[in-house]
């Protein structure tokens, strides 16, 4: 009697199981991604196999440049405010866990190569801003001084790199900083001036062996080999406009991440219509590719075979495809008014874009160039899927 009571006890819990089982909704995260909204202090939650939205998460505050990263399990998504706000999402919730408000005025920013540090760049006051990545409880505190008079620089380009470490530029003091964090309690800075005139941005390679900044103040870039940190900042590409008369630059270009395909990596020349193509092995220059406009994004297909560029005012209603086999212009598209921001799906069939001043995102076949999907969206910008999670500098 007893063993019949205790089988049929059992036999309830399990198909009380079953049937929570059967009602849940289990999913992964390795197809999802965010879309900033950056008018409205929203998000969406989108998700790639479909090509559909999911969720919006409203009260983000000032995202006019944000830009985000993921947690390692890519559950989460940390986004960086304009208003110094760093916000953590819960991706399968579609729900803010926790915000602070951690500077004034916020540029980007990073998390560890373990997954546990979330940094800061900021312009005001200048200087990086490091967090626990679980509670945003803060580790530490970084001020970019410059100078005999004690100023403080707007901090740009802030990436992780291998070894637990943070590098970024200082765009007022012409200098690259590395912060190693492997004691959080105890940060190591290593400090490299005279790189050039106002470093704009910064990006890694996707090994994280190379770091380069590119120079607002003259022609040029700025690289450091973080194998060899010791041999200091080399310069590359100097002087690539001499002799002719630079443009208006209306929108700064972005080197978020590295554009490499076949041994080259691909940046956008400031103030010119051109894309730059330089040899990884020597750091000289290997070509210029003459494109509608001002670049503002070069990125690159997860195969290296495509280049997708967008560009500022007056052509930011363009996008070019340059093959980069033949380093031709093979595609040239008009999907709207203000493209700006571009990003692959994780083996490259599809692109997804921003189309701020016409509210939507739009998906693209990357072989045809036919537009598969078209989104609604208020004024968006950056789209950040959660591959992120698993490649460095991202």
């Amino acid at each position: 009697m007893k063993f019949h009571t205790l089988r049929s006890g059992v036999a309830v819990i399990v198909a009380m199981f079953a049937t929570a089982c059967s009602t849940a909704t289990l999913r992964g995260t390795g197809d999802l991604g965010i879309v900033i909204e950056r008018a409205s202090g929203s998000v969406q939650v989108v998700e790639t196999s479909t090509r559909a939205r999911l969720a919006r998460i409203e009260g983000l505050g000032d995202l006019s440049h944000a830009s985000a990263v993921f947690s390692r399990d890519a559950r989460y998504a940390y986004v960086f405010g304009r208003d110094g706000g760093l916000t953590q999402i819960d991706l399968l919730e579609a729900r803010i866990v926790r915000r602070i408000v951690q500077a004034g005025n916020a540029i980007g920013g990073a998390i560890s190569q373990d997954g546990r540090l979330i940094a800061v760049s900021n312009y005001q006051p200048g200087g990086v801003k490091v967090f626990d990545a679980m509670t945003l409880e803060p580790v530490a505190d970084i001020p970019a001084v410059y100078g005999r008079d004690g100023k403080r620089s707007k901090v740009v380009g802030l990436v992780d790199a291998p070894g637990q470490r943070f590098v970024f530029s200082l765009y007022d003091a012409g200098a690259i900083w590395i912060a190693d964090l492997r004691d959080r309690k105890q940060p190591v800075i290593t400090k490299y001036n005279d790189i050039g005139k106002q470093p704009y941005d910064g990006t890694v390679s996707p090994d994280g062996r190379y770091y380069i900044a590119g120079l607002f103040g003259e022609d040029g870039l700025a690289l450091l080999d973080l194998w060899r940190p010791e041999l200091g900042v080399k310069r590359v590409l100097q002087g690539y406009g001499r002799g002719e008369a630079p443009l208006p630059v209306y929108k700064m270009p972005h080197l978020d991440y590295w554009a490499e395909a076949g041994g080259m990596a691909y940046v956008p020349a400031v103030g010119r219509h051109e894309v730059l193509a330089i040899d990884t092995r020597s750091w000289k220059e290997h070509a210029r590719i003459a494109v509608a406009g001002q670049p503002v994004f070069v990125v690159a297909r997860p195969d290296g075979r495509q280049l997708w560029v967008n560009f500022a005012l007056p052509h930011n209603d363009t996008v070019q495809v340059i093959d980069v086999a033949s380093g031709q212009i093979v595609q040239t598209l008009k999907p709207g008014k203000a493209v700006l921001h571009m990003e692959f799906t994780p083996r490259g069939e599809n692109l997804w874009l921003s189309v701020r001043d016409d509210d939507r995102v739009e998906v693209y076949d990357t072989e045809n160039f036919s537009k598969l999907a078209s989104l609604p969206a208020e004024k968006p910008s950056g789209i950040f899927l959660t591959p992120r999670a698993h490649r460095i500098g991202q």
